[in-house]
């Protein structure tokens, strides 16, 4: 039977992990036992915080939109209720970069919301 030799693969395998791990400190980007470690835990924490995003996000709208009805003397909760009393299909995002950038836009839409209030 003929002789294997597997250097060419091997040392292809270990170069491809340590490219995945360039920039990691100390032996996780130079040693492959430890760069295969530490490549499945970014894997693991990338998907992880993909998903954490949206949550993040929604967040950081529902704060804006809050911080901007506040000064209008409204608040958050009895506001999105009466926006979905009144049918308008807005979604926080746009809300909330209403708020922030466009503020006589987002003004227009409190008086609107406002006028249907109880």
């Amino acid at each position: 039977m003929a002789r294997v030799k597997r250097g060419k693969n091997k040392n292809k395998k270990r170069k491809k992990i340590l490219l995945l791990t360039k920039g990691f400190r100390a032996p996780y980007s130079t040693k492959k036992k430890f760069a295969k470690e530490a490549i499945l835990h970014a894997f693991k924490y990338a998907y992880q915080d993909r998903k954490k995003k949206k949550r993040v996000f929604r967040r950081l709208w529902q704060v804006r939109i809050n911080a901007a009805l506040r000064e209008r003397g409204l608040k958050y909760n009895s506001f999105i209720h009466n926006l979905k009393n009144k049918d308008i299909n807005l979604d926080r995002k746009v809300l909330s970069s209403l708020a922030k950038d466009y503020p006589l836009v987002f003004d227009k839409i409190v008086d609107f919301v406002k006028s249907g209030e109880n």
